[in-house]
């Protein structure tokens, strides 16, 4: 499994991640988001929503809504918080296994929640506080997210 890892000083160089993978994803990709409250999920998914054509202020945390859309300037990002959902069923309810993975790009927050209910292959962000800032993780499952992050190491210096 490759994995990348990423010291991010700041919540710009968080947003600034996100727009780097954001600029590699396609049609059909999954990215699932981890870590603690205020680690930088929402901040990464703006910067990949932002990479794809939609406007920074419309990206916000879907934590009540539990899905956002966003239109990007191709291709349709859904933005899933999955942290106020207690079991799998309420999964089936809002369609999830419909939109995850479909046409378009998929966002999902708090996604170790339901491990079983992810796809088979995704991008693993884990975000986690170090410091004043925080460490990025980004783990391929599946290769066509190896090929993502390989392309996105070509385009960033992944130094610790």
């Amino acid at each position: 499994m490759i994995c990348l890892e990423k010291y991010l000083a700041d919540s710009a160089a968080t947003e600034a991640l996100g727009s780097l993978v954001g600029q590699h994803v396609k049609d059909g990709d999954v990215l699932c988001l981890s870590g603690d409250l205020g680690a930088g999920k929402t901040l990464f998914s703006r910067g990949v929503a932002t990479a794809l054509g939609v406007q920074p202020d419309e990206v916000t945390s879907p934590t009540f809504a539990i899905m956002n859309v966003y239109e990007g300037s191709e291709l349709e990002i859904r933005h899933f918080d999955l942290y106020r959902l207690n079991r799998p069923e309420e999964l089936e309810d809002i369609g999830f296994e419909e939109y995850a993975g479909g046409d378009g790009i998929t966002l999902i927050e708090w996604a170790e929640l339901f491990a079983e209910q992810l796809p088979e292959e995704y991008l693993q962000v884990e975000l986690r506080h170090e410091g004043a800032g925080r460490r990025a993780l980004l783990k391929a499952r599946g290769e066509r997210y190896e090929r993502l992050l390989e392309e996105v190491e070509k385009d960033a210096d992944f130094g610790h």
